[in-house]
C-alpha cells in the first residue's frame, strides 16, 4: 500500500513539474511576443518610455502599422521577402530530394564523404564567407538582385535539407520502389508517384525550416541589396534601428506583421504533417 501511495505521489510530483515546465516555457515564450504587440499599438515615443511603465496603451492606435505600410512601403519589403523565401525554399527542397535520394538509395565510394561534408558547411559561420561571396557577385554584377538573395539562399539551405531528407528515405522500404518498377514505373516515377507522397511531412519540414531561416536571414540581404525597392522584411526592421535611438513602434509594428507568415505556416503545418504522419505509416 505504501509503495502503490508513493508511486501515485511520484507521478503527480513529475505531472506538476512537466506542466511548472511547460508554462515557464510559454512565459518566456509569449511574453515577448505580446509586450511587442501591446507596444506596436502605443501612438507615441513618449507613451512606450513613460515610467513607471504603462503596459496597456492608452488608447489603442494603429498609427504605426498606418506608418510602416503608408511611409515605409512595406508592402513591397513584404513582397519581396516572400517571393525570395518561397522561391529559395522550393528549389533547395527539390534539390535536396533528388541529391538525398540517391545518397539514400544507392553505394558509391564518395557518399559518406558528400555526408560529412554536408553537416560541416552547417558549422561554418555565414558572415566569414560573405566577403569572399561578394566579391564573387561583384565581379560577376550580379549584386542588387534579388535573384542573387534567391541562389544565395538556396545554396545555404540544400545542405541540411539533403541532410534531413536523406533520413526520411532511409526509413522508406526499397520494396515499395521496387513493387512499383515491377508494375512498369520507371525510377523517377517511383520516386515522384509512390515515395514523395509518404514523405510529405519530412517534405513539409525541410521546406518550412528553409523558408523560416531564408525569411529571417538579415546579412546577406543588407550586404547585397542597396536599392530601396528591393529590400526584404529584416532589411527594412533594421533601418528602424538608428544610431542613437530606436524608433520602437514602428519596428515593433513591423515585427509584427513579419511574425503572421510563420505563425500562420506553423499553425497549418502541425494539422498537415500529423495527417501525413498517419497515411505514412499506414502505407509503410
Amino acid at each position: 500500500m505504501r509503495t502503490n501511495k508513493q508511486s501515485q505521489i511520484v507521478k503527480k510530483i513529475g505531472k506538476v513539474l512537466k506542466i511548472s515546465t511547460l508554462l515557464i516555457y510559454a512565459a518566456v515564450v509569449i511574453l515577448p511576443l505580446l509586450w511587442i504587440i501591446l507596444t506596436s499599438l502605443k501612438a507615441t515615443q513618449a507613451e512606450i518610455y513613460r515610467f513607471p511603465v504603462q503596459y496597456l496603451p492608452k488608447p489603442f492606435s494603429l498609427s504605426n502599422y498606418a506608418e510602416i505600410f503608408s511611409i515605409g512601403n512595406f508592402g513591397q519589403f513584404f513582397f519581396n521577402s516572400f517571393f525570395v523565401s518561397t522561391t529559395a525554399s522550393v528549389c533547395a527542397v527539390f534539390i535536396a530530394i533528388l541529391a538525398s535520394y540517391v545518397i539514400a538509395r544507392y553505394t558509391f565510394k564518395l557518399r559518406n564523404f558528400f555526408l560529412f561534408f554536408f553537416l560541416f558547411t552547417q558549422m561554418i559561420p555565414m558572415f566569414i564567407m560573405l566577403g569572399p561571396l561578394y566579391q564573387m557577385m561583384a565581379t560577376a554584377r550580379m549584386t542588387n538582385r534579388l535573384g542573387t538573395l534567391i541562389l544565395l539562399y538556396t545554396s545555404m539551405m540544400i545542405p541540411f535539407s539533403i541532410v534531413t531528407l536523406r533520413g526520411f528515405f532511409v526509413g522508406i522500404p526499397k520494396s515499395l520502389e521496387e513493387a512499383a518498377m515491377i508494375d512498369g514505373c520507371g525510377r523517377l516515377r517511383a520516386l515522384f508517384a509512390i515515395v514523395l507522397p509518404i514523405m510529405t511531412p519530412g517534405i513539409l519540414a525541410t521546406f518550412i525550416f528553409a523558408f523560416v531561416n531564408s525569411w529571417n536571414e538579415l546579412f546577406i540581404s543588407v550586404m547585397f541589396i542597396d536599392s530601396e525597392h528591393l529590400k526584404t522584411l529584416p532589411v527594412a526592421l533594421n533601418s528602424f534601428i538608428m544610431k542613437y535611438d530606436i524608433d520602437w513602434g514602428p519596428l515593433s509594428a513591423g515585427v509584427v506583421v513579419a511574425v503572421i507568415p510563420t505563425i500562420l505556416m506553423f499553425g497549418y503545418a502541425q494539422k498537415f504533417m500529423a495527417s501525413g504522419l498517419v497515411q505514412g505509416a499506414v502505407k509503410g
